[in-house]
């Protein structure tokens, strides 16, 4: 609506100019080489601009045959930027769609018609991957090299291309040259990282990991330096305690939860005499993540402590996180220590249903330092083999004893405390399911009942000269009969068997089971 208002106004305003020039018309005369010319205002006007419009009508006709060899070759080169265009866009998308053909046969067209093009380029270096030519791959690569605008990708090509021939040097140099042209390219840090990680060149690491900072969140940046910084302490530890413990407390700061860095902290401020800072770490460490390294570092926080003392100690960091079995397990060792076994079994009472390998080779360990009970020793080695596994620290497939700050792959922070994977949807039988089977004895043998535990005090072992109790219960842990501790039923070597002629009976489940503990 306005423009339209603005058009009918302008109309008015000129027609209203014209209107004022037609009422005062007005003369013009012209005299020149002896003729003299006469008219009106208007007239001279018009005659003006017809003038003006014929001679820049004539101005172009004139350049554009004075351009014409120009614009004739303009017009050729721009159809053959277009026929290059197309051919790169047929041969990137067949490059895509893994038809080696086109995309060669495409690759070739483009070096013919946009031979400078850094997409040409790109695609013939694509298409030789594609097909296998490594030499022609480079050759490609190390042309973007020598450009500005295609160097970054180029360098990255030679990375692949030295990763993929194992030249670890080549690859190094390729990743040191794209670090250096650009910070920013988050591969050519990764790769720096990853080569400096699996030399232990923890210190360098650090510095590559200074330039890579600005391509990184800043929780993976704080991750990654508190694992780095963790790990050279590690390696300081026995050189250079000062330096490593500086190290290891940045560390904490930057990862509370990282266990080994929690663990080391607390050791070297206990030897420090920072007691109080020691636990503060330990126990935040705790919270987060329990473990058995958190536990024994905060349990020996004081040199010279008795084992009721670190009982105490140990039961007031278990607290912290009730109903976890780490805090039960390290409980049961530090009563153990100590000789309270009310409070060992109290402690690993809830998980004694379904035992992991830790709580049954420590029950075996009870059962030895309490009662010296082979039997029931070997009850719990039989269990603990086929007892669910534990947490361990694990990590492309391989199990660690320890933490370790790199996978075998070369991966940085890869070690994870978990269940290994061909422990997980396994399972186990419970042996008391198998035990609580009559047992069928071989023609010539009585049959043999069932094992029956005795009761006995759980705080101390009954007297040698106590008899047996008349009413029994069944067992928790039923006893296993081993060929050199017979037990309570002496049966078997009472009647002896019989020789006959006829062939062995076949072995049933329970003499299978007792073979296990021969």
């Amino acid at each position: 609506m306005i423009r339209v208002v603005i058009f009918l106004v302008s109309v008015a305003l000129i027609a209203l100019g014209v209107a004022w020039v037609a009422d005062r018309p007005g003369e013009v005369a012209v005299t020149w080489m002896g003729y003299r010319i006469e008219t009106s205002v208007m007239v001279a006007a018009l005659a003006a601009l017809v003038l003006v419009i014929a001679a820049i009508l004539l101005w172009s006709i004139l350049r554009g045959i004075w351009r014409s060899p120009e614009q004739v070759s303009l017009f050729f080169r721009h159809r053959r930027a277009m026929k290059g265009y197309l051919a790169i866009s047929r041969g990137l998308i067949a490059v895509g769609a893994g038809d080696m053909r086109i995309a060669r046969r495409s690759a070739g067209e483009a070096g013919r018609l946009s031979p400078g093009d850094p997409l040409t380029l790109l695609l013939s270096a694509q298409s030789a991957q594609m097909a296998g030519d490594r030499i022609g791959a480079e050759h490609a690569f190390r042309a973007m090299v020598a450009r500005d605008d295609t160097r970054a990708i180029g360098l990255r090509g030679l990375y692949v291309e030295a990763q993929r021939r194992d030249d670890a040097h080549a690859a190094l140099l390729a990743a040191e040259e794209a670090a250096k042209t650009s910070p920013s390219l988050a591969w050519a840090g990764e790769a720096l990282l990853d080569y400096r990680c699996t030399t232990g060149d923890w210190a360098g690491a650090l510095e590559v990991l200074e330039r890579m900072k600005s391509a990184l969140d800043k929780q993976t940046y704080r991750r990654k330096r508190a694992v780095l910084l963790t790990a050279r302490a590690l390696a300081l530890d026995e050189i250079d305690r000062d330096t490593s413990r500086a190290a290891v407390l940045e560390a904490v700061k930057l990862a509370p939860d990282l266990v080994p860095a929690a663990a080391l902290a607390g050791r070297r401020l206990a030897e420090a005499g920072d007691m109080r800072k020691a636990g503060k770490i330990l126990t935040a460490a705790w919270t987060i993540n329990p473990h058995p390294d958190i536990a024994e570092a905060y349990a020996n926080l004081r040199f010279g402590d008795s084992a009721r003392e670190r009982l105490a100690r140990v039961k007031r960091l278990a607290d912290k996180v009730p109903g976890q079995l780490e805090g039960a397990l390290a409980l049961a060792r530090a009563a153990l220590d100590a000789k309270n076994f009310i409070a060992v079994r109290a402690a690993l009472a809830p998980y004694l249903s379904a035992p992991t390998r830790r709580v049954a080779m420590l029950m075996a360990d009870i059962e030895q330092a309490e009662y010296g009970d082979q039997g029931r020793v070997r009850e719990w080695m039989g269990r603990a083999m086929r007892a669910a596994g534990d947490p361990v620290w694990t990590a492309d497939g391989v199990v660690s004893d320890r933490w370790l700050p790199v996978t075998p792959k070369g991966r940085l922070d890869g070690f994870e405390w978990k269940l290994p994977l061909a422990e997980i949807g396994v399972s186990r039988p419970l042996i008391d399911a198998i035990e609580q089977a009559p047992i069928e004895a071989p023609p010539g043998l009585p049959s043999v009942p069932p094992p029956v535990a005795k009761t006995r005090p759980p705080d101390k072992p009954p007297p040698p000269t106590a008899k047996p109790m008349a009413k029994t219960v069944d067992a928790v842990i039923p006893l296993v009969h081993a060929p050199d501790d017979p037990g309570p039923d002496s049966t078997l070597e009472a009647d002896p068997v019989p020789e006959t002629t006829s062939p062995p009976p076949l072995r049933d489940a329970w003499q299978r089971l007792r073979e296990l503990f021969r």
